[in-house]
């Protein structure tokens, strides 16, 4: 269309300009070409703004391949380079200034964070691998991304397995393996695993991961001490160089309070890394009696199996009604289970809208999934419901909120199916999922949601088959009695009812991050106020103390006391409200060992396996100079000629006006001045 229409502005402009030149021959005008020229020009610029008032401009853009170079900025690089650290240091700047000719060459260092700049000071006290990657695609996927170079061990302490990242890139990736992969005679714990909270003379588990190298014929013993005394021991018996152990320690919660576990392994011969050979775990034991409301819409045999289940716990006393025997008040329970509620008929919907309570929801062929959406503690779940079917449950590996038997997958597998009233279940986006419906693309059969009024939630009925099929399989019922009786210490455990609590994000602190503490108070209606001030005393192992005194944060308290040096610290806080004084106290651990002293060496065969997973190429640290060619010479590594295409309307273009008016004021100046002489 728009070539139709400068078709027959040119046109009528060259007629134009034609037409005045004939005149001007006449007229005898000693140059008729150049008044006809400038008529002509002005009758196409005028004629170009009737009949096409904008023009398209097509722009091409060539944009340069862009480098990422990422440098692992945590402290085992400075190990692993050692006194190489310069040498390193030249030779990759060297290289990122030889790339800079023909590329876009950004660096960034990475540890537990990603930085865009200081890329080689090896500060950082953690490695996420993976989360450096994902920033990568987050940032540049979508821009001509020519090759990430990642240089690093390739040990990582936070974050998932990097090879096991799905990303969607495509292009290279070139690997700069740093440090020695020699393997090192070490034995280390890896991880501890218990539950925060127990109940006062009850038996908890604390399992410990080991992995050992090179220590084929070691013998000895794990420690697990409180105190400085030991407590229990297991045998530690080494067979290959390369080996992986869990050992598990059973402990009865004697005493009410924190108490802080530590367990050990005693140094091998020639190992040179002792420092970890030990890990603290803290786990708090309370003494307060539980309540607990069992609810159902109809007898079920579910109720028998959940009664056994608890049989014997001390810190809980269990009351069991149906529907039509609902107490009149809920207040004295601490956690609510409901059976099939809320059902058609059922009123419990009524007392739970009034009340913030931990509630376990239990849907069978009778829950009203309608009444259910009413309650606050399922204001963001969605679900359908359908004619009860059967689903199988899958063990979700991944769940953490609390240490469930070793054993899980093996009971599992042989568990049948319950009754699901749900053709759809989308779990909260913060909640932990301990069953997944098998073959339903993951969606969840069983699990809880963490807040200030947590909530569980198992999608179907039919617990007390899963408690016969364990006992006809394996003589016990341990695996399904510790998930009922882990759901109900959840719950329990977060219906803390004390008017005044401090708490820590985490009770184990490394000596390079500031630590924080948290403290509540509740008034008679149990809602949070911070009008009095709040003391906080801390005292090391040496007896001495330091004070402070808590922020107001919201309407809660909260402090960042700093940077503390290793050790073992005390804690206590105090306010009065009301004319009464509170206190809450605990205890902390700084490790003065980070993430990055506990694994040494460098991992070679995780690098390789990147490299060749994004089609790239692996190199020792002390050839990053020979990146140069494998990047040059790499025919996927190119420009990109970006096209873009403006339309510009004329009247927009105020130069377009004024040299419109300067030709037709030239061609009358002329034209006047010719036919006066």
């Amino acid at each position: 269309m728009q070539f139709l229409l400068w078709t027959i502005a040119i046109v009528l402009s060259a007629a134009a300009a034609y037409w005045v030149y004939r005149a001007d021959v006449k007229r005898a005008v000693p140059y008729p070409w150049l008044t006809a020229l400038l008529r002509g020009i002005v009758v196409l610029m005028a004629l170009l703004l009737l009949l096409a008032p904008a023009l398209t401009i097509n722009r091409n853009e060539t944009q340069k391949p862009i480098v990422l170079y990422l440098q692992d900025n945590s402290r085992s690089i400075a190990v692993a380079l050692g006194k190489d650290s310069t040498t390193y240091r030249k030779n990759a700047q060297d290289l990122i200034s030889k790339l800079s000719d023909k590329y876009r060459v950004i660096t960034w260092g990475f540890g537990g964070s990603v930085q865009t700049d200081s890329a080689f000071n090896y500060k950082q006290n953690a490695t996420d691998i993976a989360a450096a990657m994902a920033r990568a695609q987050e940032y540049y996927g979508l821009q001509n991304l020519g090759t990430i170079i990642l240089a690093t061990d390739g040990r990582f302490n936070q974050g998932i397995n990097p090879l096991y990242q799905s990303l969607s890139l495509h292009n290279p990736v070139y690997a700069v393996a740093i440090g020695d992969s020699t393997i090192q005679k070490d034995i280390r714990i890896t991880q501890l695993y218990a539950n925060n909270i127990v109940s006062l003379n009850s038996q908890f588990e604390i399992r410990a991961d080991m992995v050992a190298a090179l220590c084929n014929g070691y013998g000895n013993a794990v420690q697990l001490s409180e105190g400085g005394s030991t407590i229990a021991t297991s045998p530690l018996n080494i067979s290959a160089d390369r080996y992986d152990k869990s050992v598990s320690f059973t402990v009865k919660a004697e005493k009410a309070g924190m108490h802080h576990y530590t367990v050990s392994i005693p140094v091998a011969e020639g190992e040179k890394n002792s420092t970890n050979n030990r890990r603290d775990i803290f786990v708090e034991v309370t003494e307060e009696k539980r309540n607990i409301l069992l609810a159902a819409a109809a007898p079920h045999p579910d109720v028998n199996a959940i009664k056994e289940a608890l049989a014997g716990m001390e810190n809980y006393k269990l009351t069991a009604v149906t529907a039509d025997n609902l107490p009149a008040s809920l207040d004295n329970y601490q956690v609510i289970i409901l059976h099939g509620l809320p059902s058609q008929n059922g009123s419990v919907v009524k007392q739970l809208q009034s009340l913030r309570k931990p509630v376990w929801f239990i849907l069978s062929n009778r829950t009203n999934e309608s009444a259910l959406s009413q309650l606050h503690n399922l204001g963001n779940l969605e679900m359908n419901a359908a004619p009860p079917h059967d689903v199988l449950p899958t063990y979700n590996s991944g769940f953490g909120l609390f240490v469930l038997p070793p054993n899980m997958q093996a009971v599992f597998d042989k568990m049948p199916p319950l009754s699901v009233p749900l053709s759809f279940i989308q779990a909260p986006a913060n909640a932990s999922t301990l069953f997944t419906q098998r073959g339903s693309n993951g969606a969840p059969l069983w699990f809880m949601e963490q807040g200030a009024v947590p909530m569980a939630l198992t999608a179907g009925e039919g617990l007390w088959r899963w408690r016969v099929y364990e006992y006809r399989n394996f003589s016990n019922h341990n695996v399904v009695d510790e998930c009922i009786r882990q759901t109900i210490s959840f719950l329990s455990a977060n219906a803390n009812e004390r008017p005044f609590q401090v708490s820590m994000p985490k009770h184990v602190w490394s000596d390079q991050e500031a630590v924080t503490l948290n403290a509540y108070l509740l008034n008679a209606n149990n809602e949070q106020v911070n009008s009095p001030d709040v003391q906080l005393n801390i005292s090391d192992s040496a007896g001495r103390k330091q004070s402070f005194t808590f922020e107001r944060s919201g309407n809660a308290y909260r402090i960042n006391i700093g940077v503390w040096a290793g050790g073992t610290y005390n804690y206590s806080a105090h306010c009065s409200y009301n004319g009464k004084d509170y206190t809450s106290s605990g205890s902390f651990v700084i490790e003065s060992v980070p993430l990055e002293l506990m694994e040494t060496g460098a991992d070679y065969p995780l690098l390789y396996g990147m490299a060749k997973k994004y089609k790239g190429a692996l190199v020792p640290a002390a050839n990053v100079g020979a990146l140069y060619d494998s990047i040059t010479h790499n025919d996927s590594i190119k420009p990109v000629i970006e096209s873009t295409t403006d339309t510009v309307p004329l009247v927009d273009w105020k130069w377009y006006f004024f040299l419109l008016l300067a030709f037709a004021t030239a061609e009358w100046l002329l034209r006047k001045y010719w036919l006066a002489q």
